[in-house]
């Protein structure tokens, strides 16, 4: 998985989040799952998001095969690490 974080120009909206997952990933039955687990995974962690931010989560091929827990636990680890990262920049 990897996660993409960008400022909104006006800064002080709502976070926005979209979810990219390519026919690498699987067939539609396949994409969906992923895409319905990242919406729910991406829902819990919401209240982490400060205003203005923009998100992409992309989806690999290995998502596929992961469990919730794995997703969750990737999803996670993406973006404490560009949260970090968008807090060093903007020091």
């Amino acid at each position: 998985m990897v996660v993409h974080l960008a400022a909104s120009s006006s800064g002080t909206d709502a976070p926005s989040v979209g979810f990219v997952v390519s026919k690498a990933v699987g067939n539609a039955v396949v994409r969906n799952r992923v895409k319905r687990r990242m919406r729910a995974i991406v829902a819990h962690h919401m209240s982490e998001l400060p205003e203005g931010l923009l998100m992409v989560v992309r989806a690999l091929p290995d998502s596929a095969s992961a469990d919730f827990a794995r997703l969750e636990a990737d999803l996670g680890s993406c973006l404490r690490r560009g949260l970090a990262r968008r807090e060093q920049e903007s020091s």
